[in-house]
């Protein structure tokens, strides 16, 4: 599969960082990634549409990736400007970048966060979106299980990388997930910014990870189905051991979504289109 090209998509007040496959004449596809994660991850999907013939762009959001400089603000006037509610702010920049691109009806998913983010894209703009899937993400209600963002951040909040070397952080996601590639593992380290001394630290600050957590932890999926009038695909990770919220969520979604379809990956990771790009790209490709 051919490399993307590393561009700069126009986001509205902000410019963020992405991943473009040029593909063919096909109906384009916008990848969005999770919370303190980064475009590359959804490379082995994205290198399967394009080569099927689909305009692809894999985008890094605020404080991710490439866009780790980009300001929570959108006013550009006053850099120190309360930040923006980092979820609605995502999928404003997400109609931004589908305007400057020039794509009317892209199909777009989003995995984790980056599900919520994609389903408020759909729901603000019915006439754009016109498939979604959501790849273990976007049904899940934080505000259901806590109260407070302390709570929430308590159970949440990342393991702390720094001073941890890059080549034992690769060891230890190997051993993790011996069924991914090497290009995914790769992906997931480019997470992390790789010191002179070989330690990592994010590329999300902590500061940013904590109020992307109050976004979410105020967001309610539940209040948007009803405005979401493309077909909607959940690609959801389950197991032996699912917990029941996150089955009474999905099942909540799928019912309340207009035109919904529920696929389990059963032993599936979190991160499908990591470890499994192949079914993932097959099935966005099917919203198309």
């Amino acid at each position: 599969m051919d490399e993307p090209e590393v561009i700069m998509v126009d986001a509205g007040p902000v410019a963020l960082g992405a991943r473009s496959w040029p593909g063919g004449a096909a109906r384009p596809v916008l990848l969005v990634h999770g919370l303190s994660s980064n475009a590359r991850l959804w490379d082995g999907v994205a290198g399967r549409l394009a080569a099927a013939g689909h305009p692809v762009v894999a985008v890094d959001l605020r404080g991710h990736g490439t866009s780790v400089d980009v300001s929570d603000t959108d006013d550009e006037d006053d850099p120190d400007a309360p930040a923006t509610d980092a979820t609605r702010a995502a999928a404003r920049d997400l109609a931004a970048i589908c305007a400057g691109l020039g794509w009317t009806a892209p199909v777009v998913a989003g995995q984790a966060w980056g599900g919520n983010v994609v389903l408020q894209l759909a729901a603000d703009r019915a006439d754009l979106v016109h498939g979604l899937a959501l790849v273990d993400g976007g049904w899940l209600h934080l505000g259901d299980q806590w109260s407070t963002l302390d709570a929430a951040w308590a159970v949440l909040a990342p393991p702390r990388f720094d001073g941890m070397g890059a080549s034992v952080l690769r060891s230890s996601l190997r051993s993790g997930h011996p069924d991914w590639t090497d290009a995914a593992i790769d992906a997931v380290l480019g997470n992390l910014r790789v010191r002179t001394d070989g330690t990592v630290t994010p590329w999300l600050s902590r500061e940013r990870h904590r109020a992307i957590v109050g976004s979410a932890l105020r967001h309610r999926p539940r209040t948007l189905y009803s405005l979401v009038g493309a077909p909607a695909l959940l690609l959801a990770a389950t197991s032996d051991t699912t917990p029941p919220r996150k089955r009474e969520q999905l099942a909540e979604a799928v019912a309340a979504l207009p035109h919904a379809r529920l696929v389990e990956f059963h032993g599936g990771d979190h991160d499908l289109h990591a470890q499994q790009p192949d079914r993932v790209a097959e099935l966005i490709a099917g919203l198309a």
